[in-house]
């Protein structure tokens, strides 16, 4: 099965990141985790989805990029 969604793009690619408060917050958590203090299960779930939302918007960072060439 295929999905094709269309989405409008902003002209400038570097807004397809997270805002910097977000990752500001990714990052907190991660070092969190990199440091040995484990995470909450809250704080876990958290980071999963944070990490998942920003390689989704990379990922069409990457492919506007590709197809604008």
């Amino acid at each position: 099965m295929t999905l094709t969604i269309d989405v409008d793009l902003p002209a400038d690619l570097e807004k397809c990141r997270l805002p910097v408060a977000v990752q500001q917050r990714l990052d907190r958590l991660l070092d969190q985790q990199d440091s040995g203090r484990d995470l909450s299960d809250e704080e876990l779930r958290e980071a999963e989805g944070l990490v998942d939302l920003a390689e989704f918007l990379t990922l069409l960072r990457m492919r506007a990029e590709r197809l604008a060439k």
